[in-house]
């Protein structure tokens, strides 16, 4: 069996890496076969050759997101291990924000925004993506509440749902009214709303 040559694999990541920014740029329905051929400098042959279908070209897109998520390598950083990392991740979705002036939401979201009925592989691989970090958050809650350092009536997995729903519906409004300000505020009531579940544990005697 033939292994892809290395020319092969740069076109391939190179028609991802244009497809993926044009569908957080202007959506899947608006981005055409065309465009992701001229941003990607790649003809229609090396397109259909990589990916038979449009279809397929997103799901492709959305794997790579979530091996990026799960290798470190995304434009945002998702190992969460303190407190000070969790409100950097949620900062670091205004400042991706920001760098495209407002004018784009959450590259997931924008997606997952055009999903119908008929796109059963393109949700699954929504729902993986947001499981991939929804798992990355529980896991510091997690290891928060065995610390002791978590309320007994905080749940690991609602608190990590709470986090994606908060920074997803901040990212859509702050595109809409085109305002960073808007998603700070969300942010801010977002981990004030978790501070109310942190608990400081007393030092032992003794202790540095």
């Amino acid at each position: 069996m033939r292994t892809p040559s290395m020319k092969g694999k740069a076109t391939r990541r190179r028609i991802i890496d244009a497809a993926a920014d044009l569908f957080h740029k202007q959506g899947v329905q608006a981005t055409s076969p065309q465009q992701i051929m001229e941003t990607s400098q790649t003809g229609k042959s090396q397109l259909y050759h990589h990916f038979r279908s449009k279809g397929g070209l997103v799901h492709e897109v959305l794997q790579h997101h979530i091996q990026s998520i799960r290798e470190g390598s995304a434009a945002i950083d998702y190992e969460i291990t303190s407190w000070s990392d969790l409100q950097r991740w949620f900062r670091a979705h205004a400042g991706l924000q920001e760098k495209y002036r407002m004018t784009r939401g959450c590259p997931f979201g924008t997606i997952g925004n055009e999903v119908t009925e008929n796109d059963e592989l393109i949700r699954r691989d929504l729902e993986l993506l947001f499981e991939v970090v929804r798992n990355k958050l529980a896991g510091f809650f997690l290891r928060e509440r065995t610390r002791g350092r978590l309320g007994p009536g905080a749940n690991e997995a609602a608190l990590a749902d709470f986090c994606i729903s908060s920074i997803q519906g901040a990212m859509l409004l702050g595109k809409i009214r085109r305002d960073r300000g808007t998603v700070d505020l969300a942010i801010d009531q977002a981990l004030n709303y978790l501070a109310g579940f942190r608990r400081s544990v007393p030092r032992r005697r003794g202790s540095a």
